[in-house]
């Protein structure tokens, strides 16, 4: 392998398997380790690689209820309704987008009344113009990861 490619192939490495050996990555990649583990510092210290995360089935852990809000919001209150979305632990992202809404949410919940509590305490912000709640029926994909440098 040339080391032209070789953060693109560590990094699709670690999509495949986040807790791959730095051995078994070097054996894979057909470099030494020293080279493998020098690459994913790099990564690291560049803020291209931040973290390695378990994938977690929340439905497992009781959180039956996935749910996308979609808020107006005036336009001052926008930093300060991002913040306290982002600090809400159960939303698993928040965006602020173009088009009709200017926020874009997702959140897990253990069920019909925990979203419903937490959503109706977010709409007492007075700078929540206009919401849109969907609860999702079925999640046919989620988390999925793809692999960089593939056109």
């Amino acid at each position: 392998m040339t080391y032209e490619n070789l953060d693109t192939e560590l990094v699709n490495a670690l999509l495949e398997n986040g807790r791959e050996s730095l051995r078994n990555l070097s054996d894979e990649l057909d470099v030494s380790v020293t080279t493998v583990s020098n690459h994913l510092a790099d990564l690291e210290d560049a803020g291209a690689i931040e973290g390695y995360t378990p994938i977690v089935d929340y439905s497992k852990l009781g959180y039956d209820v996935t749910a996308i809000l979609q808020l107006k919001v005036d336009g001052p209150g926008l930093p300060d309704i991002t913040d306290a979305l982002r600090d809400e632990p159960q939303m698993m992202s928040v965006y602020e987008t173009t088009g009709d809404y200017d926020i874009i949410a997702i959140g897990k919940f253990t069920d019909s009344d925990d979203m419903n509590n937490q959503i109706k305490r977010i709409l007492a912000d007075a700078d929540v113009q206009e919401s849109n709640t969907s609860v999702v029926l079925n999640t046919v994909s989620e988390y999925t990861q793809f692999s960089v440098g593939d056109d």
